[in-house]
């Protein structure tokens, strides 16, 4: 008896997204699966726990960006902030990533997914030159968001996937997204940021 046809179908295709996103996130995963023999980039084995683990708690939070500038910290596997430039085309996208080989597969998972464009920079947040952002990602670091102030303008948002920062002097912890926690930093005069 042969297969139902959704046994062949990708896990990306139960997402419901447009083409091209989809087609973008399935070279980045199947790039991450391969890369994931060499270097540890990911946990996830098969591509149903890929796409669980990865694109799925990311989809939501695809309308949160503000158009423009984002910069993802601690960008590892790609997860959120690749997945956010493939959702979104109209994001500028920094990924910063210290370790030089998830640095080196960041740059081959942009050209295989579409995004030639996508800076990636080999660099710590607290090394990052600017300009700042108006939407700031993470995923399970432990950094308090006033580390994050140089990168994030004045009345950005800080979305944190997985972690648990608290609110702090500066920052305002708004409603939650379905799998992430939103912070925005208070806006000021800009005589009173100092960089």
């Amino acid at each position: 008896m042969p297969e139902p046809p959704s046994a062949h179908r990708h896990p990306l295709e139960a997402l419901g997204l447009p083409a091209a996103a989809t087609q973008g996130l399935a070279a980045y995963l199947d790039l991450l699966a391969a890369w994931t023999r060499r270097v540890n980039l990911t946990g996830a084995r098969t591509p149903a726990e890929r796409v669980a683990l990865l694109v799925a708690p990311v989809v939501p939070a695809a309308p949160w960006p503000a158009p423009g500038r984002l910069i993802d910290v601690g960008a590892g596997n790609g997860s959120p902030g690749l997945v956010l430039a493939l959702l979104r085309p109209d994001l500028e996208v920094t990924l910063l990533e210290p370790r030089q080989k998830r640095w080196a597969f960041l740059r081959e998972a942009g050209r295989a997914a579409g995004r030639p464009d996508l800076t990636i920079r080999r660099e710590r947040h607290d090394a990052y030159p600017g300009p700042p952002a108006a939407t700031v990602t993470l995923r399970a670091l432990a950094l308090p968001l006033p580390a994050l102030v140089p990168l994030v303008i004045p009345g950005g948002r800080v979305l944190v996937f997985g972690g648990r920062p608290r609110a702090a002097e500066g920052w305002a912890e708004e409603p939650p997204g379905p799998g992430f926690r939103v912070f925005r930093r208070n806006a000021v005069a800009p005589e009173n940021v100092s960089r």
